[in-house]
């Protein structure tokens, strides 16, 4: 695929996606922007803001192999990856895959089961394979997790390690549709007269590979590395931040823009893609102040003001 097709073929699928997503153009963008760029994606909102619905439909939507795991605290990590079973018939042990064998994982509030089994989930975001009692095992391409939290009930879940969290490129939050946007979902559900919402694949695996492989093309000039890197060696000095993002960041922020400037048509990368996908790209790679934990400052402001701090370069 050239690189030129990258945006048209973005514009199909969100265009698809939108058909059961209402009002939320420039985060389902982000959505796919986050696929194209390789990561995994977190959601943190609350119930009933359709993070099930976004993930089924891309899936739907990208031609994937779709895998919903509801994370609970007796769920275990044999639930996830698998387990050897015996077999009377062939008098040995079988291998029975869990459902983490699919291209698209939906992880539903990951922060309800124990560490134990948040961690299965971690070889497999980082290395695409599971071991399982010794055996490795690679995981389907493209494997892409998208998880789930809800970010005001605690009792009862464990909150994700720092560990965890760095796996995940972006975290997004939805938001609630502003009222035109929810009379029209009103609407739509009156027209269909059921609740599914029927949607056709737009692409496939082997094409989304071929989108991803066109993204490497995205030229980066030495100003905007330099600038990435700025960006995120400020979160390590700010008086704000405890701990500050890692290089997992700064590749992150890479990929992210370069996937951004391809979804727009562009061969190379400029500031505003950087800018556009530091919060959601750094946020949750910060561990803030002690001191502002009382004052409840929002992390998303500290990552805003930073990036106000660093000078943009003049990219010709």
């Amino acid at each position: 695929m050239e690189l030129a097709d990258v945006g048209e073929r973005t514009k199909a699928i969100v265009a698809e996606v939108k058909k059961a997503i209402v009002g939320k153009d420039d985060l389902l963008e982000r959505v796919m922007v986050g696929i194209l760029a390789g990561g995994h994606l977190l959601f943190e909102d609350y119930p009933g803001l359709a993070k099930t619905l976004i993930a089924r439909s891309f899936a739907r939507v990208l031609g994937m192999e779709f895998k919903r795991i509801q994370f609970t605290p007796d769920l275990l990590p044999s639930d996830i990856v698998g387990s050897h079973i015996f077999d009377r018939e062939q008098g040995k042990f079988v291998l029975v895959s869990g459902p983490i064998f699919a291209n698209l994982i939906l992880a539903d509030e990951i922060n309800r089961a124990t560490p134990k089994t948040q961690s299965a989930l971690l070889e497999a975001m980082q290395e695409f394979q599971v071991t399982i009692e010794g055996e490795t095992l690679p995981l389907p391409t493209p494997f892409i997790v998208i998880a789930t939290q809800n970010p005001i009930e605690y009792e009862g879940t464990f909150p994700l390690p720092e560990a965890q969290l760095d796996r995940f490129m972006m975290r997004l939050t939805v938001g609630y549709p502003d009222d035109e946007s929810e009379v029209e979902i009103l609407r739509r559900r009156l027209t269909r007269k059921v609740d599914n919402v029927t949607l056709s694949p737009i692409t496939d695996a082997s094409e989304l590979i071929a989108m991803r492989r066109a993204v490497e093309e995205v030229l980066v000039d030495p100003d905007i590395e330099n600038y990435i890197v700025s960006l995120v060696a400020k979160t390590r000095t700010d008086t704000n931040v405890y701990v500050g993002a890692s290089p997992r960041g700064s590749l992150a922020l890479l990929k992210l823009a370069r996937a951004n400037a391809a979804v727009h048509g562009r061969d190379y990368v400029i500031p505003d893609d950087v800018k556009e996908f530091a919060v959601p790209a750094l946020v949750h790679r910060l561990i803030l102040s002690p001191e502002l934990w009382t004052k409840r400052v929002n992390p998303n402001d500290v990552v805003e003001n930073i990036v106000q701090l660093v000078p943009v370069p003049k990219v010709q």
